[in-house]
């Protein structure tokens, strides 16, 4: 799933991730995040799913177009989630 710069955004206030965290946490440049959230420049295809996928290892959960417009939210915790552990 390819996800929008609003919901990269947001996906980062949910689980309190700055860009820096996000960038690290992706293995991709803190500009690359900068850029995409500003919509200055669209991520090549493999850092676009990296940053989705880092979001998700983080904790949230992309919700598709589905007629009410794509979203974000806080994923279910499982009981073996690393994230989960923390609080």
């Amino acid at each position: 799933m390819m996800i929008t710069k609003e919901q990269c955004r947001a996906a980062r206030a949910l689980i309190g991730w700055s860009r820096s965290d996000l960038a690290s946490a992706a293995k991709v440049s803190e500009r690359t995040i900068t850029d995409f959230e500003r919509g200055a420049r669209s991520p090549i295809h493999a850092s676009l799913a990296a940053i989705a996928q880092a979001l998700e290892s983080g904790g949230v959960e992309f919700i598709p177009e589905n007629g009410g417009g794509p979203g974000v939210r806080l994923a279910k915790p499982q009981e073996n989630d690393s994230w989960n552990e923390a609080e």
